[in-house]
């Protein structure tokens, strides 16, 4: 977990590769739904064509899916899920169906204007001209009204392990592993 540009992506691939489970992207999840015509698929590219952010219920329906996939069987690695409270209900409800409870939530701890300059670079790379600052700043409270709340249900659960996500790519990778690792001594 994070806010948009604390690198959970990259975060995400590095850490699963170290542990041997699969990253499942909600994003990958959905592009790979829609290449595949399948019904969330179809069903999702509707809202997205119209720029609208996919119903739960459509999110969940393809996360419950992937997660039922015989590679999650030895574990699996979470980018971009769960988003809302309620998809922290839903998810609960899927992993004790298959009694594969969650071990950790990782939060990478990134300062906000870090989080703004990476973003902008990375929209002057990419050419996104519609990523200024006001645009990121905005994604950032959304997070911290939407999404940062989570983060209060796993700490009290005792499974938020928080990150310090500054610096390079590869010393932060070793700070998440570490902190998995100290965690779960049988890691």
């Amino acid at each position: 977990m994070g806010p948009p540009g604390a690198g959970k992506g990259t975060q995400a691939v590095l850490v699963a590769e170290y542990f041997g489970v699969p990253a499942i992207s909600t994003g990958d999840i959905f592009r790979a739904n829609v290449s595949e015509g399948t019904p969330l698929g179809v069903e999702a590219q509707r809202y997205m064509d119209a720029g609208d952010y996919v119903p739960d219920e459509i999110t969940n329906d393809m996360v419950r899916d992937r997660l039922a996939q015989p590679d999650t069987a030895s574990g699996f690695l979470l980018d971009g899920y769960p988003r809302t409270l309620s998809q922290v209900e839903f998810l609960d409800n899927v992993l004790a169906a298959q009694n594969a409870p969650l071990e950790h939530v990782i939060e990478l701890v990134v300062d906000e204007d870090e989080i703004v300059a990476r973003l902008l670079k990375r929209a002057a790379e990419e050419g996104r001209t519609d990523d200024s600052e006001e645009v990121i700043r905005n994604r950032l409270r959304v997070y911290r009204e939407q999404t940062a709340p989570l983060t209060a249900v796993y700490a009290e659960r005792g499974l938020l392990l928080r990150v310090d996500g500054q610096g390079a790519v590869d010393d932060v990778a070793a700070r998440v592993e570490d902190a998995i690792s100290a965690a779960s001594p049988e890691a």
